[in-house]
Formats: C-alpha cells, structure tokens, sequence
C-alpha cells in the first residue's frame, strides 16, 4: 500500500493505523493519561508557538515519512512548512520540524523507538518520548540526546525560551 492508497481510505478504515512499510498496522487507543498529557503538551505549546511566529502546533496529524505515514501525539511543523499544507489530504506531505509521542502503559517501547529512528532518519529535527511509567522525557536532537527526569526542565532549541517542568507533565495526570 502507498500513501495514496492510504489517502483513500475511508475514514472508519484508517481510525487507529498508520502506514508502516507497505502495510496498515493496528495502533493502540490512547489511555486517559496519554490523552491529558497531549493535551497539556497542545494546550501550552499551541500559544506559546502562534504568539512568537513559529509555525503551528498539532496533535494526531498523520505526516508521510517516506512513504509511512505516521501521526505523532503531538507535533509541530515552521511556518516555512505552511505552503506544503494540503488540508484536504489525511496525511501532509512532508515531516514536522518536532515530533512528540507519549507511550501507554501497554505500549510497546520499541515500536516507539522505531518511529523516532525513522522520524529522524526522515528530517524531522527533533523527537520527544514522554514515557509517564518513568516520569521520564527522552528527547533526540542534532544538538545532543537528552534524559528528563523530575527537576529537569524541557526546553528545545525549536522553541527558544520555552521551559516546561518535567514533573508538571506527570503531576497534570493526578491533578485532572
């Protein structure tokens, strides 16, 4: 199967797969706690990212990362990205600039890896894995790999002056 062929699936036959290799793969229902730390991730990057023109914050979207499509929890993509949008297509042509993904419990953390490998491999500049079991941050970069544990704060060079308290990511699941 080729992207274009995932385009036209329905709706109901793409919910929950992603294009990995040729082939449709099943991916996990979110649990309650990815949801709320996507969405805190979303609710705090989404203004912080429009207020200083760095392009536009996303949660679920599907990207083509040479011919898999993938939809990374949350994501942002520069707003040289912005004429690459098609809002029509389920996936956009292109890779964002940050790519998050949040892992479940029941998740398994090497197909996790695995989207970050390719995410990299594919140009996206920098990933994030939240993993809440840990109350741990991983993130990947050009820059330098990086481990976030409690005291630590997120910080990314894609978002200059931004600071998020890994312990506030973990403590918004107890807080809802």
């Amino acid at each position: 199967m080729t992207i274009d062929d995932f385009e036209r699936l329905t709706d109901e036959q793409a919910h929950n797969r992603e294009l990995v290799d040729g082939e449709l793969v099943p991916t996990l229902a979110n649990t309650l706690e990815q949801n709320l730390i996507r969405d805190l991730l979303i609710v705090l990057l989404r203004p912080f990212v429009r207020e200083r023109g760095l392009g536009f914050v996303v949660g679920e979207q599907d990207y083509d990362f040479h011919g898999n499509a993938h939809g990374p929890d949350v994501s942002l993509f520069g707003p040289a990205k912005l004429p690459l949008v098609d809002p029509d297509k389920r996936v956009q042509r292109f890779v964002p600039d940050l790519a998050i993904e949040v892992v479940s419990g029941d998740e398994i953390f090497t197909s996790v890896w695995g989207k970050k490998e390719r995410y990299l491999r594919c140009g996206t500049a920098e990933v994030w894995i939240v993993y809440p079991v840990a109350r741990e941050v991983f993130v990947y970069a050009a820059t330098g790999d990086r481990i976030l544990r409690e005291g630590a704060e997120l910080t990314s060079e894609l978002l200059p002056d931004f600071r998020l308290p890994v312990t506030r990511l973990f403590d918004s699941v107890s807080a809802s």
